[in-house]
């Protein structure tokens, strides 16, 4: 009878709803989205994408985001493992969500009108990482500390904050990015 369990739980996955656009999103605003996307010459994430764990469904939305924003793919494929799992439609216990667990704010910032939709997600994490990078003068470690717990604390302790979950965060996703072939510096 445990032999079927993975059965089942693939099938709860493939029937469970993706969340609508948050309140007071107009249709319209995500169609923009996804046609500025398309503009962008981006691959919207295929229907069949969405298993947790499975990178490789994503490769072409990582790669071409990545390139987008001047981003190795690799650390956008560590960022997201961390986050998520890839798990598109994760949920933190503080509110983030999607694979690049973006805060509601942070991804009405970014124009993410559906943070569970992948293409939307890792384009919006791509972004903000891209900014956090940029905030911080190339410092990979201080952007992901920055990705994790906000460039106000980054800045507010001058480095990676004292908190515990950042500084593994920070060390986890530089552990993995650099076991896909990513170079870590740090500026």
């Amino acid at each position: 009878m445990t032999s079927a369990l993975p059965e089942v739980i693939a099938r709860i996955q493939e029937l469970t709803p993706q969340p609508p656009p948050a309140a007071g999103v107009a249709v319209s605003e995500t169609a923009g989205f996804s046609d500025a996307l398309s503009l962008a010459d981006v691959p919207a994430a295929p229907a069949s994408e969405g298993v947790p764990g499975d990178a490789s469904s994503y490769s072409a939305t990582i790669d071409a985001a990545a390139k987008r924003n001047g981003l190795d793919p690799a650390l956008l494929t560590a960022v997201i493992e961390q986050e998520s799992g890839f798990d598109p439609n994760a949920t933190s216990a503080a509110g983030a969500q999607g694979l690049m667990q973006l805060m509601p704010a942070t991804a009405t910032s970014l124009g993410v009108t559906n943070p569970y939709d992948p293409t939307q997600s890792i384009e919006g994490g791509a972004r903000y990482l891209r900014s956090q990078l940029d905030e911080f003068g190339g410092n990979l470690s201080l952007a992901l500390a920055a990705y994790n717990a906000g460039g106000g604390a980054v800045a507010r302790y001058g480095g990676i904050p004292p908190y515990p979950e950042t500084q593994n965060y920070v060390e986890q996703v530089l552990g993995r990015y650099a076991q896909l072939g990513g170079e870590v510096t740090t500026a």
